[in-house]
């Protein structure tokens, strides 16, 4: 048995995506009072049932998910588990991974190394939750942190940049759940931390 994911990731990862599932659903209830476009998410889809109940529910993950990823960024740095698992990743190795993932080649055969693909999407999660907790806050504390507002176009700039912030993240959770469908090995190594090759 080799260990594949140390309990430090694999806690992290599992209170991350509770944190985003009550941070995407009590958010679409906020965005629902006051849509940015000519939309609004499904009521079933969202949780809160009211814009004060959707606030609450966003707040309490909110402080969840920035603890949960601040450990997560400590250890991964500490421990030099970002270093060893997301990089380096170049250009080519990316588009040859890609490509090998949309033909149905890529191969899984060692889930203790991440490939170019998988790389890139790790780390655009992490800066995508960089920007939503950043623009968050700002719109969260318009008038304290009228300066962080000020670098996103204002109010307004930061609601946009936390929606599609927001979306970029949806799109992530979904490639990410398809990806594990498609190889269902990885999901048991997430709960276990270890893989048993052959």
């Amino acid at each position: 048995m080799k260990t594949i994911h140390p309990l430090m990731v694999r806690a992290t990862h599992w209170v991350n995506a509770l944190a985003i599932l009550v941070m995407v659903t009590s958010g679409w209830r906020i965005y629902n009072a006051s849509p940015l476009f000519d939309f609004t998410f499904p009521g079933e889809l969202t949780l809160g049932g009211w814009l004060a109940g959707g606030l609450q529910w966003h707040f309490a993950a909110m402080w969840l998910l920035a603890l949960n990823g601040l450990i997560y960024l400590a250890y991964g740095i500490g421990s030099g588990h970002l270093r060893r698992k997301m990089l380096p990743i170049s250009p080519r190795a990316l588009f040859g991974d890609v490509l090998d993932a949309l033909r149905g080649r890529l191969s899984h055969a060692d889930l203790s190394v991440y490939n170019a693909a998988q790389r890139a999407a790790y780390l655009g999660a992490i800066l995508l939750a960089i920007g939503l907790i950043l623009s968050g806050l700002a719109i969260w504390k318009p008038v304290q942190l009228y300066w962080l507002g000020s670098l996103m176009g204002d109010y307004e700039g930061a609601r946009l940049l936390h929606f599609f912030c927001m979306a970029g993240i949806v799109l992530f959770v979904l490639v990410h759940v398809a990806m594990v469908l498609l190889v269902p090995k990885t999901f048991l190594t997430m709960i276990t931390g270890k893989y048993k090759h052959g």
